[in-house]
């Protein structure tokens, strides 16, 4: 059997692993044993207990994928470099995914990546009586609305760069969500950047000379690609962005048997699980076309409907020009969540 490996064992990286370890040799590699459903991580900063919904061992899912936990320095051709251990394949998927780059030096400051250290600061939240949140993407909406749904007496403030919440979604989502925080008591400030911290991180200062005093401050911005190991053979495959530039088929230019699928790549689209996914599934039906010399199916940059939660019980539902609010979305999320992960832990 052919050799696939596999960089990233996020939405992508999971489901090209469940889809071809019939069908070829994979090896999966990832920094953690386990899949996260991201889209539930900012519920685990008010229940931990969450936590236990949203992770699942690689090893309990894939049934014949050989599970390798490392960091990729280095990919070529036909091998990628993990911890100096050189993995020969003959088709490379790169699912890598992005991560939050703090622009401030500040070890207090809570990143908002991952579900453990998250759940790692709940007593820190319990014990905080304001938080400052960096950035009022979906992100930072999301997350200002988990806590004061949780904590409704803590004061919140969203401290954005721009002159609207989530500025590349429609009005009537931006519109609702601001008048859904600012109800509920949650300062916005707007067109100013958070620069630096003082007072290990109890006093933050803007671009426009404010002054912002916290207990604890998260950080819902800057989110770069995982492309370090592009650097020394296709440094001139990444674009301004450091997204990895692909052609029509999802491939990676002028290597045609290394695919690249979610957050790294370089297409237009929004960096969402649902988008990864759809990506994912062109990833393997190329992939396999490709070893059949059928013709491969183009990928088509379309804008996804986006379900965005407010707390348990709230939430919106974005698809092109159509938008409702209130209660439904709220409750998509949930379900969107609950059968992403029963479908792994009951997969046969």
């Amino acid at each position: 059997m052919k050799k696939v490996v596999l960089i990233g064992g996020g939405f992508a990286g999971s489901l090209i692993a469940r889809k071809l370890e019939k069908h070829f040799n994979v090896t999966l590699i990832d920094s953690k044993n386990y899949f996260e459903f991201t889209p539930g991580i900012l519920r685990t900063i008010v229940e931990p207990k969450h936590l236990n919904k949203i992770q699942i061992l690689h090893k309990n899912y894939l049934k014949k994928t050989r599970i390798f936990l490392g960091n990729v320095n280095e990919i070529g051709k036909d091998y990628v470099k993990v911890n100096h251990q050189k993995i020969k394949f003959d088709y490379l998927c790169i699912c890598s995914g992005s991560r939050y780059k703090a622009p401030i030096k500040e070890q207090n400051l809570i990143i908002t990546a991952r579900a453990t250290h998250l759940r790692n600061n709940y007593d820190r939240l319990c014990k905080a009586n304001k938080i400052l949140i960096i950035g009022g993407g979906i992100v930072g909406v999301e997350l200002a609305a988990e806590i004061f749904t949780h904590y409704p007496n803590k004061e919140i403030t969203i401290v954005h760069s721009k002159n609207k919440l989530m500025e590349r979604n429609n009005d009537k989502t931006i519109k609702y969500a601001e008048k859904f925080l600012t109800k509920k008591g949650v300062k916005i400030i707007y067109n100013e950047k958070v620069i630096d911290a003082k007072e290990n991180g109890k006093i933050y200062h803007t671009d426009k000379n404010r002054e912002i005093k916290t207990d604890l401050a998260f950080l819902c911005t800057g989110i770069i690609p995982n492309f370090e190991f592009m650097k020394k053979n296709f440094n001139n495959r990444l674009d301004e962005k450091s997204h990895i530039k692909i052609n029509k088929y999802l491939q990676l230019e002028e290597a045609e048997n290394i695919f690249v699928a979610g957050d790294v790549n370089s297409t237009e689209v929004e960096k969402t699980a649902q988008n990864s996914k759809i990506q994912a599934k062109i990833v393997v039906k190329n992939l396999i076309s490709l070893e059949k010399n059928k013709k491969l199916k183009e990928y088509e940059q379309d804008r996804t409907a986006l379900v965005i939660s407010l707390g348990k019980w709230d939430g919106i539902f974005e698809s092109n020009k159509l938008t409702f609010t209130g209660i439904m979305p709220g409750i998509m999320k949930s379900i969107i969540e609950w059968k992403e992960m029963a479908g792994l832990r009951f997969r046969r």
